[in-house]
């Protein structure tokens, strides 16, 4: 049974409940109000009537023979049109008196015992019109509440089963709409999508659903593109130590060591390729381990220009430091990793100056909108800079901004895919800036206290 027949049920059977609960409440209400309006029988007629039928049965020794021949005498006739029906012990019709119709009596009529020395021997029900005009008026009222009732319940649940049905159905329409793209998903169709027509739960589910589908297309685009950058980057070593080989094969001499010096630096490349994947699926999955302690960045980065500077000497690029923090620059890092984010991000400053120009690092203290403290690392080049279309994904793997670029002259593109992962597990951010034509501009934000994972 779907959600929209049990939903309908559910309400139905509310309704029904509600529905008879209220007719009963109503109808026992009623009579009670009714009860009230029971008139009092002059009981002195009603003891003349009983004493009389007492004496003759005590007369005609215990027994009622005879009893139909017998009129009450002028008792009844005090009363103009009263009726009296006769039962003995057992509820059996003895006689019948007066001038109102049998039927009348019966219906309208109030029953009385009689009674001798102690013991019942016998009823009778009498019937007097006066009386009979207020229980007429409580019958009708009693049977014309019972009709109405009656008839608007059946009417009222009528049409209530009508507005839960429809109700049913327009609540669970998003549902229904949401069930086709879920099967589209499971079937493959990653990044399908559902109207979103209402800003309640439903609409808030639609939207859930609209990211997450969004979010697979994107994984599933990246998982596909991971694989054939995969394939493309191990493919192009591979194809040029096969290529060594087989040359050197030919030639079918002795293998001087310099010929072997253009197969090493392949496996050099293949051996970083690896293990910076390698790295990086595992600090994705948050199962690379850190040892942190409370380190100067300062120094670090200082250790990193001065282990760089040779390189940007040869390129003609300076170097500078500049500290712009008003307190201490020590915080809580993995010396190790968070020394291989700085190396990733100067490298490809150095990368992509031009002859004569300089890269800046600055480290200063920002404040985010709680008030807490950030120590912020700036590397600001003054190089070709990079296009608008491509920041969304400068930290994306295996993209290069400049697709021109070769992996021996460009890198292999995991370096800033790596930097960011490096920086998310010591609770930081990573962004860029840049101008093309400009320079670029990276900022690194680390906490000066970080929170403990629980």
């Amino acid at each position: 049974m779907n959600v929209s027949r049990k939903l309908f049920w559910a309400m139905a059977a509310f309704i029904v409940v509600m529905s008879l609960t209220f007719m009963l409440i109503t109808n026992a209400v009623v009579h009670g109000l009714l009860g009230e309006l029971t008139p009092s029988p002059d009981q002195r007629q009603i003891s003349a009537l009983s004493r009389t039928l007492a004496e003759y049965y005590d007369r005609n020794g215990g027994s009622w023979s005879g009893i139909e021949k017998m009129a009450p005498g002028s008792l009844l006739d005090e009363v103009q049109d009263s009726g009296l029906i006769l039962y003995d012990v057992n509820g059996r019709k003895l006689a019948i008196y007066g001038s109102a119709a049998e039927p009348m009596i019966r219906g309208l009529g109030e029953e009385y015992r009689i009674e001798t020395n102690g013991r019942v021997v016998g009823s009778f029900r009498y019937y007097d019109p006066e009386i009979s005009v207020i229980s007429k008026v409580k019958l009708g009222i009693s049977h014309g509440v019972g009709f109405l009732l009656i008839v608007c319940a059946v009417v009222f649940i009528g049409v209530a089963l009508l507005a839960a049905y429809w109700i049913a159905k327009r609540l669970t329409s998003p549902l229904r709409q949401l069930i086709p793209a879920i099967d589209q998903v499971q079937r493959g169709r990653a990044g399908v999508q559902v109207p979103v027509t209402t800003k309640d739960e439903y609409g808030e589910v639609a939207s859930a659903f609209n990211r997450m589908s969004l979010q697979l297309g994107r994984a599933e685009d990246a998982r596909r593109n991971l694989v054939a950058d995969v394939a493309h980057e191990l493919r192009t070593p591979l194809s040029i130590m096969r290529g060594k080989m087989d040359m050197l094969q030919q030639q079918g001499e002795a293998i001087e060591p310099e010929h072997l010096l253009p197969l090493q630096d392949e496996l050099i490349r293949l051996t970083r390729l690896v293990d910076d994947l390698h790295q990086l699926s595992l600090a994705e999955a948050g199962k690379l381990s850190f040892e942190f302690s409370r380190t100067d960045v300062r120094t670090l980065l200082e250790q990193t220009l001065e282990r760089l500077l040779p390189r940007a000497q040869d390129a003609g690029i300076a170097m500078r430091l500049f500290s712009q923090a008003g307190s201490s620059t020590v915080i809580p890092v993995d010396s190790g990793r968070i020394t291989q984010v700085f190396l990733n991000l100067l490298t490809n400053a150095i990368r992509h100056t031009p002859h004569g120009g300089s890269i800046q690092v600055i480290l200063s203290e920002v404040h985010d909108a709680h008030g807490r403290p950030w120590l912020e690392i700036a590397v600001k080049d003054t190089g070709t800079g990079i296009a608008p279309e491509h920041l969304p994904n400068l930290f994306g793997r295996f993209y290069r901004a400049d697709a021109s670029r070769s992996r021996h002259s460009g890198g292999m593109g995991l370096g800033l895919s790596i930097a960011k992962e490096f920086v998310a597990a010591h609770q930081g951010t990573i962004d860029a800036e840049s101008t093309a034509g400009a320079g670029t501009t990276f900022r690194v934000r680390l906490p000066y206290n970080r929170e403990e994972q629980a």
